[in-house]
Formats: C-alpha cells, sequence, structure tokens
C-alpha cells in the first residue's frame, strides 16, 4: 500500500534538501492560502506599514511586516524604530498552532515544545528578490517555518559555510510550506526569481508572492530593555 501511494508518486513529492530542511508542497489548502492573504492585507495596513527594510544602505526590493517583534537589520525591537516607532501588532494564537503542526508535518513528530513568537511576513512583486543571507538575528536556533501564498518563486538554499555552493534551486509554490532546523538552521538562503503569473486562482493573491516565515527569537522584552551592562 505504501509503495502504491508513497510521497515518491506525487507529482511534486516531499523532499528533505538537507539534514532539516524539509519541502512540503501543497500544505496549505486555497482557503487557508485566501484567509491568511485576508489577514496579510489587514497587517499592511499598520499600526507599522509594509516597509522594505535598509541594509547597509540600500533599501530591500522585498517589503515586510512583522508580528511579535519587529525585525530591522540585525535586531528585533517591540517597536519599530526605523519607520514610525509604533509598536508592532502582537503574534496571533493561530500562528502559534500553525507553528506547531508545520514542523510537526516536516519531522513527522510531536512538537508541543515548539512556540514561535514572531512572523517576518514578507511581499515581493514580480522584480523583488532576496539575496543570500542567513536567519541568524534570533537568540535560538529553533527551525523556522516558512509558507508560501501566490505567485511561485525560486528558492535558493545552501548551506552554513557561505554562499556559494553547494546549493540547491528549488520552485516553492502557493501554498508550500519549508521548514529548516537542526543542522541546517543557519544555511543560507534566498529567492532568486519570481514567476509571473503562477499564483493559482482562489488562492487571495492575484500578483506577487506573500511568504511567511514563523521563528522563535528566544527573546525577552527584559533582556531588549536591559543596558549592556545588565546583558553580559
Amino acid at each position: 500500500m505504501t509503495a502504491l501511494f508513497g510521497d515518491d508518486l506525487m507529482s511534486r513529492p516531499r523532499r528533505e534538501l538537507a539534514p532539516g530542511a524539509v519541502h512540503v508542497p501543497g500544505w496549505l489548502a486555497l482557503e487557508q492560502q485566501a484567509w491568511i492573504a485576508a489577514r496579510f492585507r489587514e497587517w499592511a495596513a499598520g499600526p507599522v506599514p509594509l516597509r522594505g527594510a535598509s541594509v547597509r544602505g540600500h533599501e530591500m526590493s522585498v517589503k515586510t511586516v512583522c508580528l511579535g517583534w519587529h525585525w530591522q537589520p540585525y535586531k528585533y525591537t517591540r517597536e519599530a524604530t526605523d519607520v514610525n516607532g509604533r509598536r508592532v501588532l502582537p503574534f496571533p494564537d493561530w500562528m502559534l498552532r500553525v507553528g506547531r503542526l508545520a514542523v510537526a508535518e516536516a519531522y513527522r513528530r510531536e512538537t508541543a515544545e515548539y512556540t514561535p513568537d514572531t512572523a517576518l511576513v514578507n511581499y515581493y512583486d514580480d522584480a523583488a528578490r532576496m539575496g543570500m543571507h542567513q536567519d541568524r538575528d534570533e537568540v535560538s536556533l529553533e527551525p523556522v517555518v516558512s509558507l508560501s501564498i501566490g505567485e511561485s518563486c525560486v528558492f535558493r538554499f545552501g548551506n552554513a559555510e557561505g554562499r556559494g555552493r553547494p546549493y540547491a534551486d528549488l520552485v516553492l509554490e502557493s501554498g508550500d510550506l519549508f521548514v529548516f532546523g537542526g543542522p541546517s538552521r543557519l544555511s543560507f538562503h534566498g529567492v532568486t526569481k519570481i514567476l509571473p503569473g503562477t499564483a493559482p486562482e482562489g488562492c487571495g493573491v492575484a500578483e506577487g508572492r506573500i511568504n511567511i516565515t514563523l521563528r522563535v527569537t528566544g527573546l525577552s522584552d527584559a533582556e531588549v530593555n536591559a543596558s549592556p551592562r545588565e546583558r553580559t
């Protein structure tokens, strides 16, 4: 029975690109995608609007709104001090449940201890790109959960040593789940291309791509607000 209906017979089977880095195609149903896309439009309206972060004096082509904690290069804060100084929206309870379900699906084990506390919600138009980078501004090295809605993209997943080879290119489609943790948690990764016209009807996004990454910062308000002497 397993041989007849296994993942290897699917047109897009689940795949482990590297130890701890798992791609699960079509994890979100169209109705779920559309519901999340509607939430994205609410988040983008404020109190902190969608913006391109400035990295080394250059504005990113990807636009981001954050929940729970506000990411700015290269730190997390509760208030968006690089935008308008306002506090970001709280991290929703339903995202905690989604994060735990996602990690359980990727690693096929119970993950009740996985407790994400921030989401970086990115919007890519057709011209946007994301250079190869590591997600290393978090204190915690718990897995990162990535959800895609809208147009497909070419996602490049590399190694923890540098931006060059070896790496693998993977097409992430609307509804796909990608989780990376363990030995792959600090692997360099990026988005090299958006594929226009590939958003499925009913996903809630006509053009562009929404990408939600759930993370465990490992931070507390007391630590963030402490003076450098108190943090040592």
